[in-house]
């Protein structure tokens, strides 16, 4: 069993939520496989939009379309308008890699997506963080095994 992959982020968006950070477990995949992520968020300022949670799953040699994993965060039972500064918020989603699939490797991005406006929280410290310019937090890389 491989063990999970940890990471650690502090990507501050939009001065209301800090990624603090993840797991991914397992830590490394084979086409057809599931990891779970787990997305830990520190609360900085209350929210009056309820957010998504974006997540792009991206071939890391880009051969591969995006796989979308947006959701409503905690399965749907915080939304984001119910956070409460100091608090600390998990989040946990499946990750597949599809069977058949060449990748050697997977960058899993995400931000939070506020879809009436069509507008993302920005990345406040974007030279701290790992990051596209688009406000999209690279959280890591998961390799995939052959």
């Amino acid at each position: 069993q491989v063990p999970p992959l940890s990471v650690k982020s502090g990507a501050n968006l939009g001065g209301k939520v800090e990624l603090v950070g993840a797991t991914v477990e397992p830590g490394r995949l084979k086409a057809g496989d599931q990891a779970k992520v787990a997305l830990y968020f520190k609360v900085l300022q209350p929210m009056d939009d309820d957010y998504l949670i974006f997540v792009h799953v991206e071939d890391a040699d880009g051969r591969a379309e995006r796989i979308n994993v947006d959701h409503k965060p905690a399965g749907g039972l915080l939304p984001t308008s119910q956070w409460k500064p100091g608090e600390t918020v998990k989040d946990e989603f499946p990750v597949y890699v599809p069977p058949g699939s060449t990748a050697r490797a997977l960058n899993i991005w995400l931000g939070f997506w506020e879809p009436r406006t069509d507008s993302r929280l920005r990345i406040l410290n974007p030279n701290a963080v790992r990051n596209d310019g688009k406000d999209r937090v690279l959280l890591g890389q998961v390799p995939v095994a052959r």
